[in-house]
């Protein structure tokens, strides 16, 4: 009995230890992306020629459009089966570049003082939330459809107030944005720490999903941060 008690939490502490460092590669690859996005919108901000070309025709059209084209089709089920985690890794890196060149603008839409502080109000609130999704014992699948059908009203929402210019109706989808996209990071957490149970034993399987962790992770932060800023911010 006392080995098979032994035995029993070895393999606990394995686990433990492997979802640990699972998870401290995820947010590694997430962080990177967020420095990455980060240096390529405050490169692009302070280079006038740059943001004359993609603001100032039509391709402001395709840079703000293409992170979706990434995630639907650089990230769909067949790319996941059919790359590998490097591959992954590296079009999750391009789409992190891309997303940088669609959030330059805000650094001239925002003042630094106003994007430093939404910065750390999204970066403890995705935190805060990100934890009670991996130590919660509450099933949060059961919030799937609701968060999907939440994502898809916002970006409707959204895509008709590019023609609307509503402020009311931006101030609504950001209020929206920050509940949702909060859930979404604590069930996306809890949902990563189950695919590594299922995944486990697979090494590149389960360095896929921890790229595609890492992907969902930093497009939480990214949009809890920009609905906070444009809630706080006072546009210049």
């Amino acid at each position: 009995m006392n080995m098979m008690n032994t035995k029993t939490r070895s393999t606990a502490t394995a686990y433990d230890e492997g979802l640990r460092d699972h998870f401290r590669g995820v947010y590694n690859v997430m962080s990177l992306g967020l420095v990455l996005t980060g240096l390529v919108a405050f490169a692009i901000a302070n280079w006038p020629a740059a943001i004359n070309l993609l603001f100032g025709t039509p391709l402001k059209w395709v840079v703000m459009f293409a992170p979706l084209a990434f995630i639907w089709f650089g990230f769909s089920h067949k790319a996941v089966m059919t790359k590998s985690a490097g591959q992954l890794k590296t079009m999750f890196f391009l789409f992190s570049a891309v997303f940088g060149a669609s959030l330059s603008v805000v650094f001239l839409a925002y003042t630094g003082a106003d994007i430093a502080r939404a910065f750390f109000i999204a970066a403890a609130t995705f935190a805060a939330t990100s934890v009670y999704g991996y130590v919660t014992k509450t099933d949060l699948s059961k919030f799937r459809s609701f968060l999907i059908m939440g994502v898809i009203g916002i970006l409707i929402a959204a895509v008709v107030n590019i023609f609307l210019g509503s402020s009311m109706l931006q101030f609504i989808i950001s209020v929206a944005g920050v509940g949702i996209y909060t859930l979404l990071t604590a069930y996306d957490t809890q949902n990563i720490k189950e695919t590594y149970s299922s995944t486990r034993g697979h090494e590149d399987m389960n360095n896929k999903m921890a790229v595609m962790g890492a992907l969902s992770l930093y497009i939480n932060f990214i949009m809890i941060f920009q609905f906070i800023l444009s809630l706080i911010g006072n546009r210049e």
